[in-house]
């Protein structure tokens, strides 16, 4: 029977749509599992074959748990705002929104050609007004939080001023910027914007002078993991250190429980790695060092306090506000130049930079409090302020980068640490010997000397024992168009939060999508938008008088504030009253299994996280960590196509003859190849690009051969494959088999098109086992032990698969017991109905098709699961190898139940056994149950 895919699947997708088959329901009585995949942004360029991986795997899951009886919660959205759609605004003068709902269109269209059993009735986008609100929501709800380290909890910003209005900062113990100090009087005579000031200090959404990564290019802030080398990784503009007033999520509140929650999580280690080093925990001490001549001093945070003693010069951060103070007029335009070069790199490279040295020297000195040695202080870019204290004892003698530096500048080096290595030559950073040259910790070992100095440090009153975190509070503003509004307006340069009852703060219409003449972000374009605090209303921009009309928040939130939620949404995605409701939100818990790229480690997942636990904090939910399993799949590569272009001509020379040419390699479309082959279309070459119009050809046999290469799949390589092209020709459930059948989930692989029919043809075996010719033939016979045990051993092999992630190998699992069935002619309901359902998770449509066919009215996604039985497996027979004197000469058949006595027996007696022994009687029978028999002449 012909295997019309086309028309099968077109059928199934219309059915699923209009019956609604994958919506999900909020009651029920049945378990929940909640599959999701990391939120997808709609580009442009709509999907290649490397996208969807990621997707086909949660399906197979969604559906798998779907058979097992659970109620399956698989939505999916779009994270809508984002980059790419505002700088095409800027180009074209196209809004935003238009480019995105186009692009959401095709995004939407691709996917489910495909099949995946999304819950569409779910659909959110974060650029929808509708979802937006509930982000502004949220950051309303962090600014008026601050962080109780007493309750190690967030609280509502209330109880804090209560502490304040009883006791002031009294036995306060809070996350905040700066240490306060004021008594309870103090803060009711306060001024309101003082008050405001103050709390300004504590909320977990505030604002502040922060260093960020500027890009002049895109005319925004751009977060660490937005920057590769210096240059923006959207459009690649360069990006400089630039100190703004931003606001900021307070995510270092956080530190400590995202450190030890990722305990409680099955992610891939490197994933935890990752985050782990992102926080950066370490334990130490603060030491305040006295500055000679100046009432200033320089604090900083060390690891190994224990070195106190070889601590010979100090390393400020270029940009420590220190630096302005404490630098001399002999050395300012020295310390100018350097800190401008430094603002060209981002802390990121700064980090990367082990090996280059560079600093410059303030002219001011410090005091080592223990030896009264003179430490000269210098600014250098290894020193990052957002880490510790932004400054640094340098003890060269034990640490590379102070090593390296004192060498640079002629600095002094004084051993410590006993070692027989020579500290003037070489560092020496081992924590395994004991302290030297250092007065009372003379003797001691790390950890012994580690705890005196700290009492030492704590008595004298110079500093004490901490833990510091090398993650730094998260950067909340980017000065674009394109992202949710700020629900924040100011009095008297001081920001209040909108009244919730006003929300969603919608994005204004702007005549240009550029900042203003003035600088200011491209909201301020809009004409209107001010708020009027009496009508608390939104009211055009020339109102603004600072009476009863205030000036908005002319930023908009970074590109993860709506992903930073999103899963949260999908619970209940249509309540205009919360952002869940709390008996859905407790219901659907934790996200069950979560599936996507591992680029989004230190930002996407730690945001969720810090969020998450936030709104947990807070009680609007109850599960502490948003997602329990991850899993990171692999890259679909693609196989890029070249041509060999002749230096200084428009000729091209065939791949195995340009080692005889001097030649520049080219990328090439790969469309532009016939077929499956590597041979260049010539023709449909000149007419790709106007340059090649009049190309010239050396061929090799009539022929030009490309030169091929595994890269990652890109436009800019041109080996981009349309998963729409594939689905054409062979199918979405070709598609989703292949894309499972080339390698472990985790791992990047090849695309090879000429793999797809290998695939293809299985499928027909598969549709071709329910027909006879071309007559629907199934059989009500009772099937074969042979079948069952086929059967069988698929269904274990495929639940076993499922259930560690080896999708890859129940597709070889569904070839074999194919091929298989086909020996075998098998027909039996039985058996075809139970291996349509083991198939059908990763080929829904086809599976969906034999179903109808088989006499079913319901479709086949909620049917159970077949159930493995053992039994089936268990062999009646045993094909025993008979050997004399260890040569195998023949095989008998014996029922497996047989006692060692029993198949003695029967052996003795066979005629073939009775021949060789030629009357002779044998010196000794070896039995092996169920393996052998060895008789010995």
């Amino acid at each position: 029977m012909f295997y019309d895919h086309q028309s099968i699947e077109k059928k199934w997708q219309k059915f699923w749509e209009e019956n609604q088959t994958y919506k999900t329901e909020n009651k029920t009585d049945k378990p929940k599992f909640y599959v999701l995949d990391m939120f997808p942004y709609p580009s442009g360029a709509g999907l290649h074959v490397g996208h969807p991986l990621g997707y086909i795997a949660s399906d197979i899951y969604a559906r798998y748990k779907r058979h097992q009886g659970f109620n399956v919660l698989h939505p999916v959205g779009y994270d809508s705002f984002g980059l790419p759609a505002e700088q095409y605004a800027i180009q074209t003068g196209t809004h935003p929104a238009i480019t995105t709902e186009q692009n959401i269109t095709r995004y939407e269209e691709q996917l489910r050609k495909i099949g995946f059993s999304f819950d569409w009735s779910r659909e959110i986008r974060t650029s929808d007004a509708s979802y937006y609100k509930w982000t502004q929501w949220i950051f309303i709800q962090l600014f008026n939080s601050w962080y109780n380290k007493s309750t190690d909890k967030a609280e509502p910003i209330e109880t804090l001023i209560q502490h304040f209005e009883t006791r002031g900062t009294l036995n306060l113990s809070a996350v905040q910027n700066d240490a306060l100090n004021f008594t309870a009087e103090e803060w009711k005579s306060a001024s309101e914007l003082d008050r405001q000031d103050i709390l300004l200090n504590y909320r977990l959404a505030y604002r502040a002078e922060t260093t960020v990564n500027w890009c002049p290019g895109l005319g925004t802030v751009l977060a660490n993991d937005e920057v590769k080398d210096g240059k923006s990784e959207r459009g690649g503009f360069p990006v400089f250190q630039k100190k703004m007033m931003q606001w900021s999520m307070r995510i270092t509140a956080y530190s400590e429980r995202l450190l030890q929650g990722l305990n409680t999580l099955d992610w891939p280690q490197p994933l935890k790695d990752s985050q782990e080093y992102w926080i950066g925990k370490s334990q130490g001490a603060q030491v305040t060092f006295e500055l000679l001549n100046s009432e200033e001093n320089i604090s900083v945070f060390t690891t190994r306090p224990d070195t106190i003693f070889g601590a010979t010069f100090m390393v400020l951060a270029p940009e420590n506000p220190l630096v302005e103070k404490i630098t001399t007029e002999e050395q300012k335009s020295e310390v100018d130049r350097y800190i401008e070069e430094t603002s060209k790199k981002t802390e990121r490279d700064r980090m990367a930079d082990v090996k280059n040295v560079s600093g410059a020297f303030t002219g001011a000195y410090a005091l080592n409090p223990f030896n009264d040695e003179k430490m000269p202080v210098y600014i250098s870019d290894y020193v990052l302020m957002g880490y510790g204290t932004g400054a640094v004892m340098a003890v060269p003698a034990h640490d590379e980068r102070d090593h390296r530096f004192a060498k640079k500048f002629g600095l002094n080096i004084v051993k410590v640490v006993e070692t027989e290595e020579d500290v003037q030559e070489k560092s020496f950073d081992s924590k395994d010997s004991v302290c030297v040259n250092s007065d009372f910790l003379d003797g001691l070992n790390y950890t012994d000397a580690k705890a005196k100095i700290i009492d030492e440090i704590e008595n004298r009153g110079i500093g004490h024992g901490t833990t510091n975190y090398k993650q730094r509070d998260a950067i909340f503003s980017r000065q674009r168009y394109w992202g949710e509004p700020v629900p924040v307006y100011y009095k008297e340069g001081m920001p209040y939060a909108l009244p919730v009852s006003s929300l969603p703060l919608e994005l204004p219409e702007v005549e240009k999508y550029l900042p203003t003449e003035d600088g200011d972000p491209p909201l301020g374009n809009a004409k209107n938008f001010a708020w009027d605090e009496l009508n608390e209303k939104i009211v055009a921009t020339e109102l603004i008088d600072n009476v009863t009309v205030f000036p908005l928040e002319l930023s908009t939130m970074p590109g993860w504030a709506g992903s930073s939620w999103y899963f949260l949404r999908y619970m209940d995605p249509t309540n205009e009253e919360v952002f869940a409701d709390k008996n859905l939100s407790d219901y659907w818990g934790q996200v069950d299994l979560y599936i996507g790229g591992s680029e989004h480690a230190t930002g996407h997942l730690l945001y969720s996280r810090f969020w998450n636990m936030f709104l947990k904090d807070r009680g609007f939910i109850s599960q502490e960590e948003p997602f329990q399993k991850l899993i990171n799949q692999g890259m679909i590569l693609g196989m890029s196509a070249f041509v060999y272009r002749v230096d200084g001509t428009n000729q091209f020379v065939s791949k195995n003859l340009a080692q005889n040419y001097e030649t520049q390699k080219i990328h090439v479309d790969v469309s532009l190849l016939k077929g499956t082959s590597d041979e260049l279309d010539v023709e449909k070459f000149k007419n790709w690009r106007s340059e090649f119009a009049d190309a010239e050809f050396i061929l090799e046999d009539g022929k030009y051969i490309t030169e091929r290469e595994v890269e990652k799949m890109s436009k800019s390589k041109y080996n981009v494959v349309n998963p729409d092209d594939i689905c054409e020709e062979y199918g979405a459930d070709c598609l989703r088999l292949y894309e499972m059948f080339l390698g472990p989930l985790e791992q990047s692989k090849p695309w090879n098109t000429q793999g797809l029919s290998g695939v293809y043809g299985f499928l027909k075996k598969f549709y071709n086992l329910y027909y006879n010719g071309d007559s629907f033939d199934v059989s009500e016979e009772e099937p074969t032990k042979e079948e069952y045990k086929i059967l069988h051993t698929l269904i274990k092999k495929v639940v076993s698969d499922i259930d560690n992630f080896s999708f890859n190998t129940s597709v070889s699992s569904f070839m074999i017991a194919v091929n298989e069935f086909q020996k075998l002619k098998t027909n039996k309901r039985k058996i075809l109905e139970a291996l349509a359902i083991v198939v059908s998770p990763y080929a829904p449509h086809i599976s969906e098709e034999l179903w109808e066919k088989l006499g079913h009215t319901i479709s086949i996604e909620f049917e159970k699961f077949p159930v493995f039985e053992e039994k089936y497996l268990v062999e009646d027979e045993i094909e025993y190898p008979v050997s004399f004197n260890g040569k195998m000469r023949f095989k008998m058949a014996l029922p497996a139940d047989l006692s060692v006595g029993d198949i003695e027996e029967n052996v003795m007696k066979d005629l073939r056994v009775l021949d060789q022994l030629a009357g002779n009687t044998p010196k000794k029978v070896i039995i092996v149950p169920k393996k052998i028999v060895n008789i010995v002449c």
